[in-house]
């Protein structure tokens, strides 16, 4: 099973084959993947096609497609908080940001029908105009490690998605992001929409967030929230309290 479509809804990708396993990330309906072990037991370490992040996933959770629907272009994103579909005339609901290859509706074994909350997609012209409210549709979304979704996100999930929507791609981890993009020198020539990147004693980096402006930003941190920033890093707007040490910045458009 070289190549496979995620046909749940939110699909758990493990550190290891086994359900007590840490939940490393995830992938959302309707992505895709390169299949590269399978175990006794049911397990595939598979391969995102999106971003080459590796983990191991249950055989349930996908279906076997052709190489023609795994290079094709997404067609359809869901609109809403979730999306409702049939598969195989089953009904199913899937979260906000699903990008979905809809040119053939035939995934294998699978027959998809959108029937709620999901329309035509394509990447926005102006990336600058489309992404705050983009970013917007997670906020107060719960944080959680490994998370990809609106029912709960980590930080680099976080900014990986609302950049996905927008057409462009990003790495998964936020060490890994920080690699990606232009350079900005200092905050205050930050534009809405950079990504801010934060490290920790060690100086790894450990956290992203999105900037609204100069001096607040939109990041998952306990919850999808906004707090304000300056060039030392992040203050909590409840408490007070810096939480996070400011090490770069860089831009995407």
């Amino acid at each position: 099973m070289p190549f496979a479509i995620v046909t749940v809804p939110v699909m758990p990708m493990r550190a290891e084959p086994a359900h007590r396993s840490e939940i490393i990330s995830q992938a959302l309906f309707g992505e895709c993947v390169e299949t590269e072990t399978v175990n006794a037991e049911g397990w595939i370490r598979v391969r995102l096609q999106a971003d080459g992040y590796e983990g191991w996933v249950t055989n349930s959770h996908l279906e076997t497609i052709t190489p023609a629907i795994f290079n094709a272009p997404p067609t359809h994103i869901v609109t809403g908080w979730t999306g409702e579909l049939t598969i195989n005339r089953q009904p199913m609901h899937i979260p906000y940001g699903c990008l979905l290859k809809l040119g053939d509706p035939q995934w294998g074994n699978w027959q998809v029908t959108p029937v709620a909350g999901i329309a035509p997609w394509q990447p926005p012209v102006s990336p600058q105009a489309a992404w705050q409210d983009i970013a917007q549709q997670f906020l107060n979304t719960a944080y959680l490690w490994g998370g990809k979704s609106v029912f709960g996100i980590d930080c680099s999930g976080f900014t990986q998605s609302v950049y996905k929507i927008l057409g462009i791609s990003l790495l998964r981890d936020a060490y890994q992001q920080a690699t990606q993009g232009t350079d900005v020198s200092l905050l205050q020539e930050a534009q809405p929409g950079d990504l801010a990147f934060f490290d920790n004693e060690a100086g790894r980096i450990t956290h992203v967030g999105l900037l609204l402006n100069g001096h607040r930003i939109i990041h998952s941190a306990g919850k999808v929230r906004i707090d304000p920033i300056d060039h030392q890093g992040i203050v909590n707007a409840d408490t007070g309290l810096r939480t996070h040490q400011l090490r770069l910045i860089k831009r995407f458009f």
